[in-house]
């Protein structure tokens, strides 16, 4: 059988490497939007948007917020962080 290397080896490119920065991108988003929607819970209901009460905006965007860092910090931890020898033989 033939020993040929395929694309991915040979360009030395993995979609895993690409994934990890589509994570973290869609962690900053969900943060934003919580953010927006934080933000935007000081202006009048007519004039947004979302179509939410002042508190429940608040209550979204906080849950946003905190699923976005939740995100971040699984895909650091995931693709990110350095392992050690150590814990592959655990």
């Amino acid at each position: 059988m033939l020993n040929i290397p395929t694309t991915e080896e040979r360009l030395g490119k993995s979609p895993q490497r690409l994934v990890r920065y589509f994570v973290l991108a869609m962690s900053l988003i969900y943060m934003g939007l919580g953010a927006w929607l934080w933000w935007s819970a000081d202006q009048p209901t007519g004039e947004s948007v979302v179509q939410l009460g002042r508190t429940a905006r608040r209550v979204l965007g906080s849950v946003f917020i905190l699923y976005g860092l939740i995100r971040f910090i699984r895909a650091y931890i995931v693709h990110f962080r350095k392992k050690n020898p150590s814990e592959d033989h655990e």
